[in-house]
């Protein structure tokens, strides 16, 4: 009997492969980062191809460190930055440009040209999103509209699209030889063309963009055997058997099955997701409504988000672009050099802001700077920057749920920043609790995979390997904690309406 299921958790910064045995635990795993393409000021891009190539290759390393085969694999499951737009030709396999990368703000005349017919809301109450760069829909649109015959040949059929979900599972399925070109309700959810109440694609606003809808992929549950991997790869013949994008991934690793279970995942941005149940909740205070999961034929469970852009990325900020520390780990040495950010507030709109603002016109700031200011409290101010972010966040959904959060669980990269979660506690005001296994986005994915070919019986099952590991209670009184929060409010200001026509 298989004893094993993997991950492919293809993210923003690099591509992993996770393997995991019964309990959750991680047996061994692969990872191998990818180019970060930046053509010009706004614009973010992948190498399609790149990333598959190191796809198979973090595969071939997880499967080597554990001395395992595709004998001893029950399912693969998939998880994905989501938003990053890949388009391809059915025909040939290749990518007809870049993927472009959630980040990415290139679109912004179209958003604003859409907008003009019924304002940023336009289609919000059908699919739970704002009109913004951040979603696939413009970046499909905007591929079409700028790469030659790109049109022509879409509307002949030619081309494809996918966020990257679908282009790795199209590719381990056979690709140009049978590949399946499918994706879930999680990922659909976050292109702006599907109607979260009938999970289809809705033509209308297809047509608004002028996309085909030859070009969509089929929208599967997040649970459920796709197909099997083809051909002469490592997993050949093992199901391809679960997709929830990132951060819905996150969301199911933390076991948050219950209407009202919510987590925050720190990665390149932070992502704060609660469990809606069956009912679509349309927010009042900035956040968007998706789809949390659904398994199999049984209905699909929805989900509020807080959508951050920059939180890790400020990080890789201050290391490849101003070599304040040589690694991201050194940042909290660094802050913790200092006894506060010295009045030092920094609001990293570098893609506009997101969650719960939604201002595109909106870029970076570092405000409050004195003589007295060194590199610790500029490292201190990144750090903080998340933590400030995150409870803006917490404060929307509180006032949308009508239910005050007692406790947040986290997970993702910079939850290992004791300083970071510290600081985390005392600006909620509520504890903040660890898992054991932090790698959540992942362990979702295998969970998904795993319930489809029973090698877990039920998501109560799944709920039993959920372990804390650290808590973090808040020690920072009030007035303080309310001082910091109206100086970073006012910090946040400054970066509005910076963009204007001759500005990117």
């Amino acid at each position: 009997m298989s004893q094993y299921v993997i991950a492919i958790d293809q993210g923003t910064t690099s591509s992993r492969a996770i393997i995991f045995d019964h309990h959750g635990d991680i047996v061994s795993s692969g990872q191998k980062e990818h180019e970060q393409i930046f053509p010009r000021a706004g614009w973010v891009e992948h190498d399609p191809a790149e990333i598959w190539n190191n796809t198979r290759e973090v595969i071939g390393n997880a499967l080597s460190k554990a001395n395992l085969t595709r004998h001893d694999i029950a399912a693969v499951g998939i998880t994905n930055q989501r938003e990053t737009a890949v388009v391809w030709d059915r025909t040939t396999g290749k990518a007809v440009y870049n993927a472009i990368v959630w980040q990415d703000t290139r679109t912004q005349n179209i958003v604003d040209e859409l907008a003009k017919d019924g304002g940023v809301e336009r289609y919000k109450a059908k699919v739970g999103l704002p009109l913004a760069t951040y979603f696939s829909g413009t970046k499909i649109k905007w591929i079409l509209d700028n790469v030659d015959g790109a049109r022509e040949k879409a509307e002949a059929g030619d081309l494809i699209f996918g966020n990257t979900d679908s282009w790795v599972t199209w590719n381990l399925t056979g690709g140009t030889d049978g590949g399946v070109h499918i994706t879930d309700v999680t990922n659909a959810s976050r292109t702006l063309f599907m109607d979260l109440e009938t999970l289809s694609w809705d033509e209308g606003i297809l047509a608004d963009f002028g996309v085909p809808l030859s070009m969509m992929p089929e929208i599967k549950s997040s649970s459920e055997v796709y197909g099997t991997v083809h051909g002469s790869q490592l997993l050949r013949e093992v199901p391809v058997a679960g997709i929830l994008g990132d951060q819905q991934a996150a969301t199911f690793g933390q076991a948050a099955f219950d209407k009202g279970g919510a987590k925050n995942t720190y990665g390149t941005g932070n992502f704060m997701i609660v469990n809606t149940g069956e009912e679509i909740v349309h927010s009042k205070n900035g956040l968007l409504t998706t789809v949390c999961y659904r398994l199999g034929d049984a209905k699909p469970v929805y989900a509020l988000e807080g959508s951050i852009a920059v939180t890790g990325s400020l990080v890789q900020w201050l290391r490849d672009n101003l070599g304040i520390i040589k690694t991201a780990p050194e940042v909290e040495q660094l802050a913790t050099t200092v006894e506060d950010n010295g009045g030092v507030y920094i609001v990293p709109a570098f893609s506009g802001l997101f969650a719960p603002y939604w201002r595109s016109d909106a870029r970076g700031a570092i405000v409050g700077l004195t003589r007295f200011v060194n590199k610790g409290h500029i490292a201190r101010a990144a750090l903080e920057a998340t933590a400030f972010q995150t409870r803006e966040v917490l404060d929307a959904a509180n006032a949308d749920s009508g239910v005050d959060m007692e406790d947040l669980r986290v997970d993702g990269g910079m939850v290992a920043n004791d300083a970071l979660m510290q600081f985390q506690a005392d600006i909620l005001g509520i504890p903040v609790i660890r898992p054991k296994v932090t790698e959540t986005t992942a362990l979702g994915a295998a969970y998904a995979a795993g319930l489809a070919v029973g090698f877990w019986k039920d998501t109560d099952e799944l709920a039993t390997n959920w372990a804390e590991d650290k808590r973090w209670n808040p020690s920072m009184d009030e007035a303080e904690r309310e001082r910091q929060l109206r100086l970073w409010k006012k910090a946040v200001t400054k970066t509005f309406d910076w963009v204007d026509e001759d500005v990117q």
